[in-house]
């Protein structure tokens, strides 16, 4: 079932109580100190207060500002700044004081820098890894272009968990991602899969933006076929009125019948659910493939 009413319906309010605030409080005082980013705060999760309490947060690294100009996005794009050389052992210095066992990493699009980025997303992994051998770690990374040479600097890093976000289904590229290639996306899971099968892949797409259910089991069939380990599925909120808007609010049982459907077809993990985003509860789909 569809609503197509566009005010927020209740399964989509949330409130944070004081708890959550004077966890955001906190962790963004830490993260002023460290010079780091969070994309819960760039792109305004839903879940902040709820995972800053619980000492997560999904480092967002290469600066605040991003080089494409995604129609969803509420991440800035803005002028672009050089890498700051000390933000690897950063992330790694405010995980260690958050007490933290899965570390999530992810980064704005540089199409500015020639390997995309690649290098700086290893030296975050490593010094994780050093910091806290007994981390998992999973980065959230964008397309590099396709360009192979890349990716296998972020693979032979050695992170748990590569994930690479489609966004949407193909039809809507061109007006939610015009800088992307559904093709390129899906490539560049298939590329870490068969480059190291260790490796969990994972991506994700938003509902809500005129996305039609045949297109979504379609795209589910494309993730089985590259071994997509897990996916995940949340409603698209529309963060100001220069943004793409909402064209439909999907209900809670439509995304509990997309994860039955997932699951079924094959794909290990599905998190389906309205206020899901890609790195909520990342931790639980590592122990349930992986036994633990």
């Amino acid at each position: 079932m569809i609503i197509m009413n566009m005010r927020k319906p209740e399964w989509l309010k949330t409130v944070q109580d004081r708890e959550a605030k004077e966890a955001i409080r906190e962790m963004n005082i830490m993260l002023k100190d460290l010079s780091l980013n969070t994309v819960c705060k760039e792109a305004s999760c839903p879940n902040m207060g709820e995972c800053f309490k619980k000492n997560t947060a999904t480092f967002m690294i290469m600066g605040p500002n991003c080089t494409r100009h995604c129609k969803f996005c509420d991440v800035t794009k803005g002028e672009i700044f050089p890498l700051d050389p000390n933000e690897p052992e950063n992330v790694a210095l405010a995980s260690k004081k958050l007490g933290l066992k899965h570390i999530v990493v992810t980064s704005v699009t540089r199409d500015d820098l020639e390997d995309g980025g690649a290098v700086h997303f290893a030296k975050t992994i490593r010094a994780i890894k050093r910091a806290i051998p007994d981390s998992t770690v999973e980065v959230l990374i964008p397309d590099l272009k396709g360009v192979k040479e890349s990716l296998d600097i972020v693979i032979d890093a050695k992170p748990d968990v590569i994930n690479h976000n489609v966004e949407t289904v193909p039809s809507l590229y061109s007006t939610v991602r015009p800088g992307a290639i559904y093709s390129r996306s899906l490539n560049v899971l298939k590329y870490v899969k068969e480059k190291s099968p260790d490796i969990l892949t994972k991506t994700g797409i938003m509902l809500g933006l005129g996305e039609e259910k045949e297109e979504v089991l379609k795209l589910m069939d494309d993730l089985v076929k590259i071994d997509c380990d897990i996916f995940t599925l949340g409603q698209y909120l529309r963060p100001s009125s220069k943004h793409i808007e909402v064209k439909e609010y999907v209900t809670p049982e439509t995304f509990e019948e997309y994860k039955r459907i997932g699951e079924e077809k094959g794909i290990k993990y599905v998190a389906s659910s309205p206020l899901v985003r890609s790195s909520y509860n990342a931790l639980e789909a590592i122990k349930r493939i992986r036994g633990l």
